[in-house]
């Protein structure tokens, strides 16, 4: 493989003044992340210790070995949800290493409205679950759910993907054979119970851990009856009376050495091989993706130069260089495992297209894992493009990406737009892991275009009523718009609604991909299989 030839010059005007830029941005995000991580009232703190509980976070420290990597995600959801008091949406889920073993954490953060469950808190949950079916990853529960929001239930307790999937995500996991741990750290309550109930072995702290459908209040409410919590529900009850947990810790601290010993004593299956060869850091300095990133997300931004600060050594066996050209294919190494990269340079055409969709039947053969790296307006439109088949060939695409069974990971590097997000591995389409930097954007169209068709709109029904839009009208009607799509289609707006699985400051993205493609690989990859091209 050939080094690609940066043709970047970080002493230009522009490369700092988006070096400036980018810069700020990291700064804030990293800024936000540790506020939503660690700003709790000092009221909730003291409870907790009062309590003798641990902070969430210190739970998780004692639980994973030491140095080594935690991959958090989702750290911002619901951060604009809920007037911003629900932060990270009171849970905590990450990628970790325990006694050896790569593992999901999924921790309720009980400083957070005593770790109740709001809508976005399910649907974290259930995404964590579905990482872990996905990738065959065993699940540490550390429990302490009040339960239910139950002013929001309407929100999360019915549908398909509401707190019902979480249960039955567990069950689905038991089945595989995938070993879920749980410790009840405070109490369970209501749908919270269930989660230890459902693992596979469970762990209950003696004097703060309980587990019940309805607490002591609903209790009384219901029948009458005047019970404690450690009554109805405590560590002693559970471990010698309805045999609900397997084992009674002291403390927290004995409830996690517990853990460990348990997870280190797990059947360890032997992980998918694929391609591999010695790991090497890219020959130009990942820091220079803060210069090349354009300030403006609608400027055209050369895909090579960011894959040139992701693949090791810098080498990129380019397929098809010359047919295509809006749509860079090629092989790489990351942290030495081989990859199929497919990144948008500019808006998707016919040849594309068809030249994405064989490439990933070619990764797939082959067990060459793909990322996708997004930077698109979407597919061209007009009647040549049409009348060329751009919607033909854009389905071979679209079917090529959905059918292919080798790990996918999606990076939103900028724009991404249209059924460009789509073709790219978007979250429709399963990527086991998919990513955003803090400049890029995505909705159905960008925010100027959406302005021109709904205004176009607009003007039309005033015609038919024999009306004609002033300049003011017009302008009263453009600047809601554009405002709200720049709202709904910012980074922070999309990983509040946990349509990806964080952002990522651009200097930690080959660390962060490198971790995730490790932990793909803990699934077998099937054979490939398609369904139909329309040809």
């Amino acid at each position: 493989m050939q080094r690609i030839a940066s043709l970047v010059d970080p002493r230009s005007e522009g490369f700092r003044a988006n070096e400036l830029h980018n810069k700020r941005l990291a700064t804030e995000l990293k800024a936000l992340q540790h506020a939503i991580r660690f700003d709790r009232p000092a009221r909730e703190i003291e409870r907790l210790q009062q309590q003798n509980k641990m902070f969430v976070r210190d739970r998780i420290e004692a639980l994973l070995d030491p140095d080594t990597p935690f991959l958090e995600l989702s750290t911002l959801a619901g951060n604009r949800a809920y007037d911003g008091e629900v932060p990270s949406a009171a849970q905590v889920v990450g990628l970790g290493i325990v006694a050896g073993r790569e593992v999901i954490v999924h921790a309720d953060d009980p400083s957070v409205k005593g770790g109740a469950w709001y809508p976005h808190s399910v649907k974290k949950i259930v995404r964590a679950l579905d990482i872990a079916i996905e990738n065959h990853l065993p699940v540490i529960h550390l429990c302490d759910c009040a339960g239910g929001f139950l002013p929001m239930q309407a929100e999360f307790f019915a549908d398909k993907y509401h707190a019902g999937r979480i249960f039955r995500n567990q069950s689905i996991l038991s089945k595989m054979g995938v070993p879920q741990v749980a410790i009840a750290m405070g109490h369970c309550t209501a749908g919270g119970a269930y989660v230890p109930a459902l693992s596979d072995y469970n762990i209950i702290v003696e004097g703060t851990g309980a587990i019940f459908l309805g607490g002591p209040p609903v209790v009384k409410a219901a029948t009458g009856a005047v019970v404690t919590a450690e009554e109805l529900g405590g560590g002693r009850v559970h471990t010698s009376v309805s045999g609900t947990c397997d084992y009674l810790a002291r403390s927290e601290a004995h409830a996690i050495a517990i853990a460990r010993d348990l997870i280190a004593r797990f059947h360890q299956p032997a992980k998918t091989l694929i391609n591999r060869a010695a790991p090497e850091p890219p020959a130009y300095d990942v820091s220079e993706l803060y210069g090349i990133l354009p300030r403006d997300p609608r400027a055209q931004l050369e895909m090579r130069e960011v894959i040139a600060r992701l693949v090791d050594g810098s080498r990129f066996h380019e397929y098809q260089p010359c047919y295509g050209e809006t749509l860079v294919c090629g092989f790489g190494q990351l942290h030495g495992y081989q990859i199929g990269v497919l990144a948008n340079n500019g808006v998707l055409l016919s040849e594309s297209a068809l030249k994405g969709a064989h490439f990933i039947q070619l990764c797939d053969k082959n067990r060459t894992p793909l990322l996708f790296l997004q930077n698109t307006t979407g597919f061209m439109v007009g009647r040549d493009y049409e009348r060329r088949g751009i919607t033909k060939d854009g389905a071979k695409l679209i079917m090529a990406v959905a059918g292919a069974s080798v790990p996918k990971f999606t990076l939103i590097c900028s724009s991404s737009h249209g059924a460009g997000t789509y073709a790219m591995a978007g979250r429709a389409f399963d990527p086991r892991f998919l990513f955003s930097w803090p400049n890029s954007q995505i909705s159905a169209m960008g925010a100027e275009q959406a302005v021109g068709v709904l205004t176009h709109v607009k003007a039309k029904q005033l015609a038919c009523r024999g009306r004609r839009l002033s300049e003011e009208e017009l302008t009263a009607i453009r600047q809601p718009i554009v405002e709200e799509y720049r709202e709904r289609s910012n980074a922070y707006y999309a990983t509040s609604e946990i349509w990806d699985d964080g952002i990522l400051d651009p200097v930690d993205t080959r660390t962060a991909l490198a971790i995730v493609l490790s932990a793909s690989l803990n699934a077998p990859i099937a054979a490939p299989h398609y369904g139909v091209f329309r040809m």
